[in-house]
């Protein structure tokens, strides 16, 4: 009984300190010009972000563990200004934005954080991360010598800093954090503010240590940062980049293994070979910190995208996809590159730098050896197109085109960035990074059978202009976030023109129509004339020409402005502003243009729905709701409402707006975000191939379809029945097509061969000293989601099978057992794994040939599971 209350005492002690944020034994952090020092000791880290308010707290856990299972050391995140102040000295730590609870979640799961606070964060994110109230701030230049800026960065910089100390969450207190940023990709825009902006850099470096954090502070894409602060690389390639010193460590802070995508585009997709190539050569010419941007993308619920017009899925192609699933094979084939690069970091560590081999003409060596018992190489081939065998150490090793060979012993090759084993997975929802490898996997890209979520809908028609007592008139254009302060994307510009009989009797003369011209616009615009819609138009700071219908007397004019994201990048944003720019006219008229641009206008921010919240499950009941008949005329502008049930099971959830138009949805009063059925053009998408350097156009996909049409909605945020969901649709669209589907894997696939890698646990260190285990034969690993298990093999040989994913069929060889050896390593379990082995097989199916094995197998719900195979 005692010794039971010892044991519960202790466990409510170690919760405390999780709670206190004391995760770790208390450890300093520094560094040389070789590495991060941890505790004493130098390390090679690898980061990866996860963006706290692109998920909900609900599933942080289960993203922080996918996270070290991949291998990874360290979470990045940014700090987010304008979530956590959204109004001037009004703060917010709760929900999606309770950092403290992410820190220690971290900590407490055996990770490392690195928190870049800026406080500007760029990320596609709304303003950049600023809040929108700093723009009215009297005298404000955004990131300049400007004092009343730099008093209002000050603050909330040290308001992060002061909150992290107090909750005990730096390393040196025992908490996780053993890195922050300051500022954000400033090098890149620094000239546009002249001297003024080397004097801001200089000051927000000099204030931030100032802090007292205990912790080493960087400034990524900074070459001139100063000498008490690293100077890190942002890009898809950082091999070749020095810091300004050689007392720092050679770091990347942003690896982008994705592209953000804009409504209307291709989305892209970086092939997992090449980020492999990207990582492997980093850490072969001397790197010692690497982060993925991003390892875990997210979603941009409510109106947090920035833009203009980036969508709402911030998924990246990243390893973890938005819905919280691996992407496979990226996941794991990064997972492999990971543990072979940990083979290699005692000999990595051990010296300053290593020796350069020329192997050929595009071929090179790159050798650790501390002259003992550690050595670890990295052969690279650059060449483009062709595989090359070298020899290195009197050993021939065959190199494919753009790929890295890794050697922990300077022997034998552990992992090749180029050679994948890991399993490749397609899922039933949204695009997955494996259709630009093979088209096949797109015939799986939506669901199988069509789930309408209600066919019973309310709606509820909005307001044309003025709809409010809270409307003011002015003289003249007001800019749009002068008067929104971005509390909606909507703002109503109302006048009134006169028409006389000449200019109607003109025109009817002429058969011309007048035409509203606008000098400038953006993002988007709607124009009514006397309550009826004329036309639209969309675009960053474009001219607008409307031909218009208008009657004698008075005429009433309505402009809609929208804003689709603010800008979050570039210099001076305070000035970017919104809406109109210049003159409008009204141009056609008999007797010249009528300029409008200083008429009495009458603005009206927002919608009456969004006003009265129409959207949130206790305000339902503010309007009078009506129903919506199937064969209703569809109507802009309007509010739909229904009540939904969701799919059993605890699989990520997600809403096909393919059907509707533009607008904003609402569950459960939770703003999921902003929708808009945008083709991508029809060209562009062609085979992808990894070889030779990447950039977003590369290897693109959905040409000719919508850039998004299925939209995240967390379980959490989910109940089992009754759920409200709200539509606001901006176009002729009706909603009876929406439907609700889960998001999971159901194809997994694989391929390895006999002559791959023995697996990467076969390796051992031992007080430095790395062995290999030679008998250990190559195998297969598979693995459904959580919740699921496999349930039927579709496909398995073990000999010359032929195809890929999808498409397999069989070779000349091909072993009897082949089926029933998968099948019994596999069938109703989560993840299995298979030898590549003659003996697993019953014996060598054809002597003198390469053998592989190639599978497809179905997961399913773990409660609905039977099992079946086909031969």
């Amino acid at each position: 009984m005692e010794f039971k209350l010892q044991w519960g005492l202790l466990a409510l002690i170690l919760q405390s300190l999780i709670v206190a944020g004391e995760c770790f034994t208390p450890f300093n952090v520094t560094y040389d010009g070789r590495a991060i020092i941890v505790g004493g000791e130098r390390r090679m880290l690898i980061s990866g972000g996860i963006h706290y308010p692109r998920a909900t707290p609900q599933t942080w856990p289960d993203l922080i563990s996918k996270s070290k299972e991949g291998g990874l050391d360290v979470i990045e995140t940014y700090v987010f200004w304008n979530g956590h102040e959204p109004v001037k000295g009004q703060y917010n730590f709760e929900g999606r934005y309770d950092l403290v609870k992410f820190v220690k979640l971290v900590g407490s799961s055996g990770l490392y954080l690195f928190l870049r606070i800026g406080p500007y964060v760029c990320a596609e994110w709304n303003f950049g991360g600023f809040p929108v109230w700093l723009r009215d701030v009297p005298g404000i230049e955004f990131r300049t010598d400007n004092t009343p800026f730099k008093e209002e960065m000050q603050r909330f910089v040290k308001k992060i800093v002061d909150l992290m100390r107090e909750e005990s969450l730096f390393s040196w207190q025992g908490g996780p954090i053993i890195m922050l940023q300051i500022e954000n990709e400033y090098g890149n825009i620094q000239n546009s503010y002249g001297s003024k902006g080397k004097d801001y850099m200089r000051w927000a470096a000099e204030m931030a240590v100032g802090l007292d954090a205990g912790v080493p502070w960087v400034m990524c894409q900074q070459t001139d940062a100063p000498d008490y602060i690293i100077d890190t690389c942002n890009g898809y390639y950082c091999d070749s980049f020095k810091p300004n010193s050689n007392k720092k460590p050679k770091m990347w802070t942003e690896n982008w293994d994705g592209w953000y995508t804009v409504w209307g585009d291709r989305v892209p997709h970086r092939p997992t070979e090449d980020i492999a190539f990207a990582v492997a050569r980093f850490f072969q010419r001397g790197g010692s910190f690497q982060n993925y941007y991003m390892y875990f993308g997210g979603t941009n619920f409510g109106r947090t995208s920035g833009g203009p017009n980036y969508i709402t899925s911030y998924d990246y192609d990243a390893p973890i996809d938005e819905y919280g699933l691996l992407r496979q094979p990226k996941w794991g084939h990064l997972k492999d590159l990971h543990a072979a690069i940990k083979l290699c970091e005692p000999a990595l560590v051990a010296v300053d730098s290593p020796q350069y081999i020329k192997l050929g003409p595009k071929q090179e060596a790159y050798v650790y050896s501390d002259n003992g018992s550690k050595c670890s190489a990295f052969l690279a081939n650059i060449d483009e197109h062709n595989s090359v065998t070298v020899n290195f150490r009197k050993h021939a090793y065959t190199l494919p085109p753009w790929s890295v060979s890794i050697l922990p012993d300077c022997k034998n090759v552990a992992f090749n960035t180029a050679k994948i084993g890991a399993q490749t997975s397609v899922k039933t929802v949204g695009l997955d990074a494996a259709s630009y490898l093979n088209p096949a996997p797109l015939k799986l890209m939506a669901p199988y059978e069509v789930d309408y979520i209600s066919k019973n809908w309310n709606h509820f028609k909005e307001p044309i202009g003025v709809w409010s007592d809270s409307n003011f008139t002015y003289q003249g254009i007001l800019e749009h976030l002068n008067v929104t302060k971005d509390q909606s994307d909507y703002l109503w510009y109302t006048t009134r023109i006169y028409i006389s009989n000449e200019d109607i009797s003109f025109w009817e003369q002429n058969k011309a129509s007048p035409v509203l011209t606008i000098d400038s616009m953006r993002d988007l615009v709607y124009i009514f004339v006397n309550g009826q819609f004329t036309g639209s138009a969309k675009g960053k700071w474009v001219k607008v020409s409307q031909p218009v219908k208008l009657i004698k007397g008075y005429n009433d004019v309505t402009l809609l402005s929208q804003t689709v994201g603010l800008q979050n990048y570039g210099a001076f944003l305070e000035m970017d502003g919104a809406g109109f720019r210049g003159q409008m006219k009204l141009t056609g008229c008999k007797n010249g243009d009528i300029n409008i641009t200083e008429y009495m206008w009458t603005y009206q921010v927002g919608l009456k729905g969004e006003f009265l919240k129409i959207y949130a499950v206790d305000k339902n009941g503010t309007i009078e709701w009506t129903e919506l008949p199937s064969d209703a005329i569809a109507t802009i502008f309007s509010w739909y409402q229904t009540y939904f049930d969701v799919p059993d099971g605890s699989d990520p959830v997600a809403l096909d707006l393919s059907s509707m138009g533009k607008g904003q949805v609402w569950v459960n009063g939770h703003h999921i975000g902003r929708y808009w059925t945008l083709n991508a053009p029809k060209d562009g998408c062609q085979t992808c191939d990894y070889r030779g350097a990447y950039d977003s156009d590369k290897c693109v996909t959905n040409c000719g379809l919508p850039t998004q049409s299925w939209y995240h909605i967390p379980r959490s945020w989910l109940q089992a029945s009754g759920n409200l969901i709200v539509i606001f649709e901006e176009t002729e669209k009706k909603p009876f097509e929406i439907s609700i589907k889960s998001h999971i894997t159901e194809t997994i696939c694989a391929q390895v061969s006999e002559n791959h890698y023995p697996p990467l646990h076969a390796w051992k260190i031992n007080n430095g000293t790395i062995s290999l285990n030679q008998t250990a034969a190559p195998e297969m690993h598979m693995r459904c989601d959580d919740g699921n298990t496999i349930s039927s093999i579709k496909f398995a040989s073990y000999g010359t099978p032929k195809g890929s994913c999808q498409n397999f069929s069989r070779g000349n060889c091909h072993a009897p057992d082949s089926i029933s050896v998968v099948s019994q390593a596999c069938i109703g379990k989560q993840s299995c794994s298979i030898s590549i082995s003659n003996a697993a097989f019953g014996g060598d199916p054809c002597r003198g040939v390469v053998k592989t094995l190639s599978v497809e197998m179905e997961c399913s719900s773990s409660s609905s599971s039977s099992s079946s195979q086909m031969i």
